[in-house]
Formats: structure tokens, C-alpha cells, sequence
């Protein structure tokens, strides 16, 4: 297998059939072979997302509001929102391993089982999104974590510390707050099955997570830094002063954080 020119394919690709095959492939052959990629190897630079054959993108102040949840179109306006995260982090978790060539097998491994899992996430809500009458691609989206993945291909302490490790572990604090706005609406089988699906996303982003820390953690040994330069870099990305309300103590120290990581993230008690 020409294992980056198979994963360049699979990112470039907007079908999922596809990349959920070759994306096992991948796995399976990483799980029986020393990965190593030809001398001279340089990562495209990808201009555009995979998914801008099917969504129109625009800016997020644009999108549609999330609020009504009483009627199939305001429901699937929040699961497309959500697919719209998975299927990204299909790509980025993807990226994670095509940019980065010089990482352990292991890492490797890690990020194309993420990438299994976002995969199967997205096909649960790409479900339901056809039991409402929708599907993927019939409402705006925004590209910010694709963004936010081109201005960190550069550096993978930067996109470690970022995409899993900012994005990711962001997902775990609002998780939580949707699943509480729907329960209320759980008789709506539609919805009970949203919040079924919620939970399962829960708990395998914690691994997520979990999986960009020991990475995260891996480079600042490996390049002498303390781990507090997380903070920095959050600064240098002007990520620092977002507004965070709630902070999942929990789930964050579950996936690696320390109590002084999350009280400098904005929680009022944590406790060892």
C-alpha cells in the first residue's frame, strides 16, 4: 500500500462509503506494518475542505439559529450542526496522520481509530437526518476547524494542543448542555434517539481527547517544553479569551487535563 497516497485520496474524497473503507485499511495495515513514506514526501496543502462539494460554506454568523427544537426542520438544523463537527473531524483526524509522517506507529493507530469512530458518528446522524427528511449538506455550514487545522499544519505540538486538545475538549463541555435543552423532548423518538447518539459521542470523544493529551504531552517531553506551554499557544492562536460557561471538570480530567489546566480554563473548583 502506498499508505499517504491512499490517505491523501481518502481526505480529498467527499464519500463516506470510501473513506470508511479505506480509512480501515489503513488501520489494519498500520496495525501489521512499519509505516515509513518516500524520502522527500510533502503533505498537500489542501485549499479547500472535502465536505465544500456538498455544503454551502459561509460565514458563522450566518448560520441558521439553533433554538426551536419543536419542529423537524429546527431539530435538524442542530443534527446537522453536529454531523457538520463529526464529518470534519473525520478529515482532521485524518490529517493527523498524512501531515505528520515522522510519529510513532502508534500515533498513527490512534488517530485512524479516531478517525473510525467520527466516521461511525457522522453515519448515526447522517440517519437522522434522513428520518427527519434532511441530509447532510441542505443547510450552511462554517469551516473553522478546517481552519483551524490549516493554520496549525505546521506545527504538531500546535495541532495537538489545539485541534484535540481546544476543539475537541470543547465538545465535552457542550455536550452535556444540549443533551439537558432535549431532555424534555426524549418522548420524540427522533430526539431519544439524538440524545442515545449524544452519549455515545460523549464518551468516545473523552478517548479523543484523552489520545491528543498523551500525544500533546509525548512532544513536550520529547522537545525539553513544559506542558504549560499549552497556555501559550492558546494565546498565540487568540483562543485564551473565549468565553467558556461551562467547563466539564469531570470529562476534562478524565481525558488528561490537571486541576490547574482547568481552573485556568475558567472552572471555579476542581479538585485532585
Amino acid at each position: 500500500m502506498n499508505f499517504y497516497k491512499v490517505l491523501e485520496e481518502v481526505i480529498l474524497s467527499d464519500d463516506i462509503v470510501f473513506k470508511e473503507k479505506m480509512t480501515l485499511q489503513c488501520l489494519q495495515y498500520c496495525n501489521q506494518n512499519q509505516v515509513s513514506c518516500e524520502e522527500g514526501f510533502i503533505p498537500l496543502h489542501f485549499e479547500k475542505p472535502s465536505y465544500a462539494s456538498k455544503c454551502r460554506i459561509v460565514d458563522p454568523r450566518q448560520l441558521p439559529a439553533r433554538k426551536d427544537f419543536d419542529n423537524p426542520e429546527g431539530l435538524a438544523t442542530l443534527v446537522h450542526a453536529i454531523a457538520h463537527i463529526e464529518y470534519s473531524a473525520i478529515d482532521l483526524a485524518l490529517d493527523a496522520v498524512y501531515r505528520f509522517p515522522d510519529m510513532p506507529v502508534a500515533y498513527k493507530i490512534d488517530w485512524l481509530e479516531v478517525a473510525s469512530d467520527e466516521i461511525r458518528h457522522y453515519k448515526m446522524l447522517s440517519t437522522l437526518l434522513t428520518e427527519l427528511d434532511y441530509s447532510y449538506g441542505d443547510f450552511p455550514v462554517h469551516c473553522g476547524l478546517f481552519d483551524a487545522a490549516e493554520h496549525t499544519a505546521h506545527s504538531i505540538l500546535d495541532r495537538m494542543a489545539i485541534i484535540p486538545r481546544y476543539y475537541e475538549a470543547s465538545g465535552l463541555d457542550v455536550n452535556p448542555q444540549i443533551i439537558k435543552k432535549l431532555d424534555n423532548k426524549r418522548k420524540n423518538p427522533v430526539v431519544k434517539k439524538l440524545i442515545d447518539t449524544l452519549n455515545i459521542i460523549y464518551d468516545e470523544e473523552i478517548g479523543h481527547v484523552h489520545k491528543g493529551d498523551k500525544w500533546f504531552k509525548y512532544l513536550c517531553e520529547k522537545e525539553g517544553l513544559d506542558t504549560s506551554v499549552y497556555f501559550e499557544i492558546l494565546k498565540r492562536y487568540k483562543l485564551m479569551s473565549k468565553h467558556r460557561p461551562h467547563i466539564n471538570v469531570e470529562a476534562r480530567k478524565e481525558a488528561g487535563f490537571n486541576c490547574i489546566e482547568i481552573k485556568k480554563l475558567g472552572a471555579k473548583v476542581c479538585d485532585e
